[in-house]
């Protein structure tokens, strides 16, 4: 592929860097090392967004340190909405963090632009067991058969619903038998729009919604060569279609709606009964007042086949270190079976090491949150290229074509596919 890498204005870029290149031993600036002979301390700088997790990461860090001290971690949170920003503005001065969160839609631009490091030597030296983490997230971050990140975290979707719309209706809850026709059939019968409810949203959203129908019909988003777009093909079409037909028979609300209020402020107001969402949902939903004891989730239904779109963060090393093997330590020691413990008793997110996840799903009694673990059987990696962003944005403009009805879901997916097809080209 051709190297394609950032372009940010100067100033932007200046700034940024003012911020980045203090923190320690990345890139060109000095390294942050306490001279002192045999046993120097050196200090390694670790980058994450998520401010939810930053007590558990304390902790992390702490036991690494005391196990490894001459080994500083200066954590450097920053918010989701300037993570990328800094990070873009901080690689273009090849002044990245030592170790870095690290998700799919960016792993190949950095990858790819030799921002990362690859980490397959390291893994077998030290012989760290990649079938300690689900299959889904090792394919996410690997690259010509090159792992490139230890896992961390992941996500998957399942099926929310509201019991009471259920208990008032006389149905049964949703159970891991359904299928397609079993959700259209039952959702149809839920909606009620005089009292403003609906039976599911069908939401144009990627991770949560047409991902998993395209994957559960046996379609595909982009090609294993990452080389051509899936959307065009019939199973493809197939998943979208499922969507939008529940749009057009008044089972969900319209697109206008949605864009008004979307499907997860419907479903937490009692407004929806059915609703795909992901296990970092779970924890709003307890706050919400109108589902006060009255949420369960199951499996999602089954297409032609069992799919959850997987996702997850995985920690990755800068290219560019000048502590190269004080950072893969630590990565090393974040994806362990002890740092995994510790971040799933937080109740915030699903630690990637296997047989840990126990103290995650015990974190709510009320809902059964080991259906997300069981999804990982069928997890499929979430999509991603080198130019993911691009093609995300042709996503969101030319199926909201067929969301809104001015567009068939066949025109729009084969225009997508073109469309997806011209940026992958330029990869």
């Amino acid at each position: 592929m051709k190297k394609q890498w950032f372009v940010w204005p100067l100033v932007l870029v200046m700034l940024f860097l003012q911020a980045c290149s203090g923190g320690g031993g990345s890139g060109d600036s000095p390294a942050a090392t306490e001279k002192g002979g045999k046993g120097d301390k050196v200090t390694i700088t670790y980058a994450l967004w998520d401010k939810n997790m930053q007590s558990a990461y304390e902790e992390i860090i702490r036991k690494f340190q005391d196990a490894h001290p001459n080994i500083e971690v200066k954590m450097e949170l920053t918010p989701w909405e300037q993570y990328w920003v800094k990070m873009e503005a901080a690689a273009t001065g090849g002044a990245l963090p030592d170790v870095l969160w690290m998700n799919g839609p960016n792993f190949l631009k950095y990858a790819l632009n030799d921002m990362l490091a690859p980490i397959g030597d390291r893994v077998a030296a030290d012989g760290v067991d990649l079938n300690h983490y689900p299959k889904a997230l090792i394919d996410l971050y690997s690259y010509d058969g090159k792992p490139y990140a230890l896992p961390g975290y992941y996500d998957t979707v399942a099926l929310y619903y509201n019991k009471k719309i259920f208990d008032d209706a006389g149905l049964p809850y949703p159970d891991d038998t359904w299928d397609w026709a079993k959700l259209k059939e039952v959702a149809a019968s839920l909606t009620d729009t005089s009292k403003g409810i609906y039976g599911f949203s069908a939401e144009l959203w990627n991770q949560g919604a047409f991902y998993n129908t395209i994957f559960q019909a046996g379609g595909y988003v982009i090609s294993e060569d990452k080389k051509s777009s899936g959307y065009d093909k019939p199973e493809a079409i197939a998943g979208l279609k499922f969507l939008t037909d529940m749009i057009q028979e008044g089972i969900s609300p319209t697109f206008a709606q949605l864009s008004e209020t979307p499907g997860n402020t419907l479903f937490e107001s009692g407004k929806s009964a059915l609703y795909f969402g992901g296990s970092w949902y779970q924890g709003a939903l307890m706050k919400a007042e109108a589902l006060k004891g009255n949420i369960g989730v199951t499996l999602l239904p089954k297409g032609e086949k069992r799919a959850t779109v997987m996702h997850g963060v995985s920690y990755a090393l800068s290219a560019k270190t000048k502590h190269p093997e004080e950072a893969w330590k630590f990565i090393n020691y974040l994806g362990s079976k002890e740092a995994a413990e510790i971040l799933g008793e937080t109740g915030t997110t699903i630690p990637a090491f296997k047989g840990t996840e126990g103290a995650w799903v015990k974190s709510n009694t009320e809902l059964d949150l080991q259906v997300f673990i069981d999804s990982t059987e069928y997890g499929m990696p979430f999509p991603v290229s080198k130019l993911t962003s691009e093609w995300q944005e042709k996503e969101t403009e030319i199926l909201g074509r067929a969301w809104e009805g001015s567009m068939s879901i066949e025109d729009a997916a084969k225009q997508l596919a073109d469309e997806m097809n011209k940026i992958l080209s330029k990869e």
